[in-house]
Formats: C-alpha cells, structure tokens, sequence
C-alpha cells in the first residue's frame, strides 16, 4: 500500500516561492516525490453552501473509499485461484492507480464544472450508492451459487464415513426392487479386512453367502457391499456395530443420485458462466468508483481551499509521496516552510493510501 498526501498552500508569489523551496528540500533529503495536482476553476456559490459541502464531502469521501476497498476485497475472493494477479486487475481508466493519482486531469464530460459544486458531489455520491447497491445484488448471486456448489463438493470429501456415495456406486451394487432383499453399505478398518470376510456371514441370520464385495477404499477403510433378508436388517446392524463395522444408513435411489450429480454439475457451470462477467464488472466499477474517490478528493481540497484562504481563488494543490522511513521528518519540513500560514493551515494534509 502506498500513501499520498494532498496538501494546499495560497497561489500568491510568496507561496509559490515557499512550494519551490519545499520541493527543492523534500527532493534533495529524498523525503518525497511531489507533483501538481490540478483543479480546475470550480463554481464557489455562497460561503454557507460550501462550509455545508465540507461536512458533505468529508463522509463522501469515507464512504467511496469503503466502497473501492470492498470492490478489491472481492475481486480477491472471485480470483480465489489466481489471488496473485489481483493487484494487476485494480486500475483507473486503463492506468495503474499511482499513474492515474499523480497525472490527474479533471473530467469534463462526467462531471461539468459550469454547475453548482453540490451538483457534482450529489452526482458523485448517487454513481458511488449505485456501485455499492450493485455490488451487493451481484454478490449476493454469485455467493450463493459459490456457497451451494462448495457444499456439494464438501460432501465429495472426507472419510467414507461421512462423504456422499453418490459417486461411487453403481446400480450393480445392489439387489433392488426385492420383496425380502436387501444390500447394505458397511465401513470397515482396514486393519479388519479379514475379520469381516471371516465374520460377515455369521454376524446374524439369513445373510447372503458370498455377497460381499468392496466397491471402494480410502485412507482410513474400505466400502463393503453385503446382501440379507430384510427382516434380519436391525440386527445385522447392531452385530456389525459391536465389531466396529459402520452400516451406512443409504439407500439406492437412482432418481436422486442423478439429481445430486446433475445439481453439482449446473452449479459449476454456472459459477464459471458467471465469473468471467462479474470480474469484469468488478474491474469496470472498480475503475468507476476509484475515479469518483478522487473527484471527491479534489472538490474537498477545493472546498476547504476557499474556506481557509478565501476569494478570489488562488491557491496551489499538489500530492506527495512521502518516503515510508521520512514521514516525520517530511511533516517537519511543511510546517517550517509554511509556519507563516499559522499552525492550523500549516499544511492542511489530506492522506490518500492506495
């Protein structure tokens, strides 16, 4: 993250003198990179609107800069596979933001400056309010679609226990559509693979002879096929248990197996449908709301401009990038070279970190 300072000085001769001479020592010691920042001759309107813009403008811009951090918090929760390519996706009109932030221009055609300052900071906070309600909606779409396809995908994990069977069986596994009939599902350790062959038979009544089949295996234990009359069913079960074999509680329901791969398969697709353009939205609205931001930045630098050095206009913006180890030293340095402004004035900083 990079932090930027927008400082104001009066345009006379004198403090265009003292921003030469400012330069001049943050450039030399090194403790900043500082450029113009350029504002265009905005309408002033009465004194009582502008000290009301200020109050307006200071939330305005709390609140663009809220929206653009959640834009790029989500943009990495989308690209939750190429997280490292995030910061390459967060720019502002095609620039990086640095770029953008240090040559910025004014733009004339989304923001006309023949109209009333309140004007614009109305349009700006109605287009950053319908980028963060947008914002929302989409979201809240694409997490649900996210949220559902995790949870079918979360039941594919885990021991043989507790995931889905879905797949992994096969109609051929089972005796169906049987009267007195029916095949179960047994876990078992793998250190007791030879006991249950040994055993599975006589665990009760009326078992299948020879019905056993492992159909598949992991880490812990296989899944084992055994085949008996119904009525014997609950005490098989209760047999099994006391030797640490698990009966799965599942029944082969051909309908709703393919219901469940179906499902699983929609929802990938959509999710992938719908990546490719929510990501560009994000970027597009990204860019949006990032050059609102500063619009807001540069009509509150104005705003209070005029409130502090008064009419006619004439005042001097530029942005600094202080060295991350001269913060202080460079703080020092405006409040020496613009002391005469008086302490409160003494460069009036507004932080802008990218």
């Amino acid at each position: 993250m990079s932090e930027f300072w927008l400082i104001s000085a009066p345009g006379d001769k004198t403090n265009l003198q003292a921003w030469e001479r400012m330069n001049t020592v943050t450039s030399k010691s090194n403790l900043s990179s500082n450029s113009k920042f350029h504002i265009p001759d905005l309408k002033v309107g009465t004194l009582d609107a502008l000290v009301g813009l200020s109050d307006e403008l200071g939330k305005l811009d709390s609140f663009a800069e809220s929206v653009i951090k959640k834009i790029a918090q989500y943009i990495g929760e989308v690209m939750e596979d190429s997280k490292d390519k995030v910061q390459e996706n967060l720019l502002a009109n095609g620039v990086d933001l640095i770029s953008y932030l240090t040559r910025f221009e004014w733009d004339m055609a989304k923001y006309p400056i023949k109209q009333p300052l309140k004007n614009i900071s109305e349009a700006l906070a109605k287009q950053v309010t319908q980028i963060e309600a947008d914002l929302k909606t989409r979201s809240a779409a694409y997490n649900n679609i996210k949220g559902n396809l995790q949870s079918l995908e979360k039941k594919t994990m885990g021991n043989l226990l507790t995931r889905t069977l879905a797949d992994i069986v096969h109609k051929e596994d089972f005796v169906l559509n049987s009267e007195y009939l029916i095949t179960l599902l047994v876990v078992v350790p793998k250190s007791s693979y030879l006991q249950w062959q040994k055993t599975y038979e006589s665990l009760s009544d009326m078992v299948v002879p020879r019905s056993t089949k492992m159909i598949a295996e992991d880490a812990e234990g296989g899944l084992f096929t055994v085949t008996l009359f119904r009525k014997v069913m609950d005490d098989f079960k209760a047999k099994a248990r006391e030797n640490r074999f698990m009966v799965r509680e599942f029944y082969y329901d051909e309908k709703e197996l393919k219901c469940e791969k179906e499902e699983l398969m929609k929802l990938a697709s959509d999710k992938k449908q719908q990546y490719g353009p929510l990501l560009r939205w994000l970027k597009v609205n990204f860019s949006e709301a990032f050059v609102a931001w500063i619009h807001v930045k540069a009509l509150r630098v104005f705003v209070e401009s005029v409130l502090r050095y008064g009419l006619p206009v004439n005042f001097q913006a530029m942005l600094l990038q202080p060295n991350r180890k001269s913060v202080k030293r460079l703080r020092d340095v405006l409040n020496v070279v613009f002391k005469h402004l008086d302490e409160v004035a003494a460069a009036s900083i507004m932080d802008v970190c990218i």
